[in-house]
């Protein structure tokens, strides 16, 4: 088992800043990627980005390329999103995920097998 724990969400206006983390404990050694995800009221979960533990390759959705970042500490066992130049759209409840099976699934919901809590981020206009 892994667990996850999401920090870091608040209330910013568009264009400014915030840096997400996500703290991972038990059974890390089995972890191939983390990823994070958000959910507008009314929408679907979706795919935010995702990062590979080993090699550190990232990969993010097309809504997010050039303005949020993920990166992560294996030593702390962290991984975090810096969000800059924000936006009204941005505002959800983010949560990060643990793909420990190997699947390679990236972008889907199916391709992780554990999940934290969520934070909200709201973005002002």
């Amino acid at each position: 088992q892994v667990q996850l724990v999401e920090s870091g969400g608040g209330l910013v206006q568009a264009g400014g800043s915030l840096r997400l983390s996500c703290a991972a404990s038990g059974r890390t050694f089995n972890i191939y990627y983390m990823g994070w995800f958000r959910q507008a009221p009314g929408k679907e979960r979706e795919f935010v980005g995702a990062i590979m533990w080993s090699s550190g390759v990232t990969i993010y959705a097309d809504s997010v390329k050039g303005r949020f970042t993920i990166s992560r500490d294996t030593g702390k066992n962290t991984v975090d999103l810096q969000m800059n130049s924000l936006k009204p759209e941005d505002t959800a409840g983010y949560y990060c995920a643990a793909g420990a099976s190997g699947r390679d699934f990236y972008m889907r919901l199916d391709g992780y097998d554990y999940w934290g809590q969520g934070t909200q981020v709201a973005v002002s206009s």
